[in-house]
């Protein structure tokens, strides 16, 4: 796809926020000061700042319904955030989602709500149910009936709160919304996320000369179904480390050249998007933009100057 081409989709695309750029976040072992650390070194990164947090959950870990402790985080880092609630776990746990969101609204008032760029329901939930997805073990998922009903939820829930008004959408591969049983859900929504890695797309020809225009197609024919909803980046990137997948190779170079081809053309285009990932060390393969460290240095194993 032509970058041109891009512009033209972006333009075409209704907004009601500027555009967001963050990085994903998961939940398992942070704290408040972990959350921190890791929300400045996004902020102070050499060469381009991050400011935008895309968070899985509500719940802090190893709690039943306390806020995330993300959120304190990014007040005091003045970090936007794109909420998420789980919605593949069952009724139970995503009434406890609900109220944390509920308690943290009531908790931190205006002061969390006006960093919210949006609320997710769910993260890759149909995705998990197709064959590709069982075939993958991806672990428990839910289907559109479910996701409308949980969006419903979410929406009755901030109904008269300061957050009434916020985007209420869902995230899923771009396969997943291409497919015409999502088209419900797709008007239950105010936006889509979009989640696509030419790295594991290996039944493509996948190779880092083709990654820039296999992620702009998959982002297209989003936008495509999208009726009119305007479509987020909620996760790509490119591996620095880890095994070859398909024709897609693993290393620093061929991750700065996917971050020239995707990032910076997303950011040029006003697109929300929200990269995978500051840090994960340890992790194989390896997305992280830095290295080890806690809190995570501030200097990329790559340029991020567009």
């Amino acid at each position: 796809m032509r970058f041109s081409h891009i512009l033209a989709f972006a333009a075409a695309l209704p907004s009601t926020l500027a555009a967001y750029k963050g990085f994903n976040y998961g939940s398992t072992g942070r704290d408040q000061a972990a959350f921190e650390g890791e929300f400045n070194a996004a902020k102070n990164l050499v060469g381009s700042s991050f400011t935008s947090a895309r968070l899985y959950t509500m719940i802090q870990d190893g709690t039943t319904n306390t806020p995330i402790s993300a959120i304190p985080a990014a007040i005091n880092t003045g970090t936007t955030l794109l909420l998420g609630l789980w919605a593949s776990a069952g009724d139970a746990q995503f009434a406890n989602e609900i109220a944390a969101l509920n308690a943290a609204i009531a908790q931190y008032g205006t002061a969390f709500t006006d960093l919210i760029a949006g609320i997710s329901v769910g993260s890759e939930d149909i995705y998990r149910i197709t064959p590709i997805g069982v075939e993958n073990n991806s672990g428990a998922g839910a289907g559109p009936d479910v996701l409308i009903n949980y969006i419903g939820q979410v929406r009755s829930a901030i109904a008269g709160t300061a957050v009434d008004g916020k985007p209420v959408g869902h995230v899923d591969t771009y396969n997943d919304w291409t497919n015409s049983s999502q088209n419900a859900l797709i008007s239950a929504c105010d936006f889509l996320g979009v989640d696509a890695y030419p790295y594991y797309e290996t039944t493509k020809e996948n190779s880092i000369a083709n990654a820039n225009a296999t992620f702009w197609d998959d982002y297209e024919v989003t936008v495509a179904v999208s009726q009119g909803k305007p479509v987020w980046i909620t996760e790509t990137g490119w591996p620095v480390s880890g095994a070859t997948s398909g024709q897609a190779v693993a290393s620093i170079d061929n991750a700065k050249a996917y971050y020239d081809d995707v990032a910076c053309h997303a950011f040029a285009s006003d697109i929300n998007t929200w990269w995978y990932i500051l840090q994960d060390t340890g992790a194989d393969p390896s997305f992280g933009l830095v290295g080890a460290g806690t809190p995570p240095p501030t200097t990329p194993l790559y340029s991020l100057a567009c």
